[in-house]
């Protein structure tokens, strides 16, 4: 399933594909997209695992930029 986040204090470009890069390793991700540009997160996951996958998520991302956060609505 497809999944979209905003994403708060991403501060470069760099930083942003190391993150997704990151993020498309966990176990339940099929594909990770972040556009530095609109600060937006783009997952397709497991909808099963969402919630575990997006935790696993935030602290990859903190170990990156340690102020960058997943906005979940």
């Amino acid at each position: 399933m497809k999944y979209k986040y905003e994403l708060s204090e991403v501060d470069c470009a760099n930083c942003a594909a190391k993150m997704e890069e990151a993020i498309a390793k966990i176990d339940g991700v099929e594909e990770a997209t972040i556009n530095f540009m609109a600060q937006k997160l783009i997952l397709v996951a497991d909808e099963n695992r969402i919630d575990e996958i997006l935790q696993e998520a935030q602290k990859r991302i903190s170990k990156i930029e340690k102020d960058c956060e997943i906005i979940i609505k």
